[in-house]
């Protein structure tokens, strides 16, 4: 841990990192409901105010920013994440923000007539669509079921692959984009869907409960958080509680355990020339960080 580089730090929930062309990185604050950036010599500023409880976010074809928003959570004391929805709350949303100015458009707030719960993270394939979670929103007394969706970035398209998921959080594709990840928190299962076309899954028959293949499931009482792809195809995936960085083998087997100061370590990316550089927010601390990664990271596509 003595690597680990605080590029910011004190802030609110942070999480969808993405590494900009100029060294900065941009990410949101889920905490106060902002698009945040620090540069590349350190210097912290909020590209602009969201609502809501923004999410992850992805850098799409036309060099826009594209975010998830949950719609916005209620916060207590004694608790740093969110307990419940907010107060008024209304439902999640998929938003295209300008990286520029930080204006927002919104392009999804439902699917088929039901209602977005709590779109959580997404990743654009070669084609120029993306893939998303809803992470469903969780109550005292029940829950929203979650989901996997695919849609265009105009606007024009959305459509559900996968429902009912417990609670579908980050999400990815191989290097050869014939298979795409989804970590499921609660159940700490990292799940496969072979993918036969840009936003159509083969999905598996019985016992799973919604088409995938569970690749693998955590020992112990941990829990699933976002993820990022190395070239290799190995699965970096944030678990929280166990406070570290699990790197996963397509065929289920754990090839290490990459420890972080914080029990939350909520998402990562890769950047650097080499991709070689992981980009880590630490949520309960409120951290931005960046270690060097013994592997290279897989080059978004899209990313500049």
């Amino acid at each position: 841990m003595n690597d680990i580089k605080v590029l910011a730090s004190g802030l609110g929930f942070p999480e969808g990192p993405v590494v900009m062309k100029d060294g900065s990185v941009v990410f949101v604050e889920l905490n106060g409901g902002k698009v945040s950036r620090v540069d590349a010599q350190g210097v912290y500023s909020v590209l602009g105010p969201t609502g809501g409880g923004p999410n992850g976010l992805a850098r799409g074809p036309d060099g826009m920013l594209y975010l998830c928003n949950n719609g916005g959570s209620h916060y207590e004391p004694g608790h740093f994440a969110g307990q419940g929805p907010s107060r008024d709350y209304k439902g999640g949303s998929i938003e295209r923000v300008d990286p520029a100015t930080g204006a927002r458009t919104t392009l999804y707030t439902e699917c088929d007539g039901h209602r977005l719960a709590a779109p959580n993270d997404l990743v654009f394939d070669r084609q120029g669509g993306f893939y998303f979670t809803d992470l469903g929103k969780r109550r005292k007394r029940d829950r929203d079921h979650g989901g996997l969706y695919y849609a265009l970035p105009d606007g024009s398209m959305i459509r559900e692959l996968a429902f009912p998921v417990l609670s579908p959080n980050g999400v990815g594709l191989s290097p050869d984009e014939r298979t795409l990840y989804v970590a499921d928190t609660e159940t700490a299962r990292l799940w496969a869907f072979d993918i036969e076309a840009p936003g159509v899954i083969r999905r598996e028959g019985f016992p799973s409960p919604h088409g995938g293949r569970c690749v693998v499931t955590m020992p112990g009482f941990s829990r699933f958080d976002s993820l990022a792809v190395e070239a290799s195809g190995n699965i970096a995936v944030a678990t929280l509680l166990a406070g570290t960085v699990t790197v996963i083998a397509p065929d289920g087997r754990i090839l290490r355990e990459v420890r972080m100061p914080d029990t939350h370590p909520t998402n990562i990316c890769f950047g650097g020339a080499d991709m070689r550089t992981a980009y880590v927010t630490l949520s309960r601390k409120g951290d931005l960080v960046a270690l060097p990664w013994p592997e290279a990271g897989l080059r978004l596509n899209f990313q500049e």
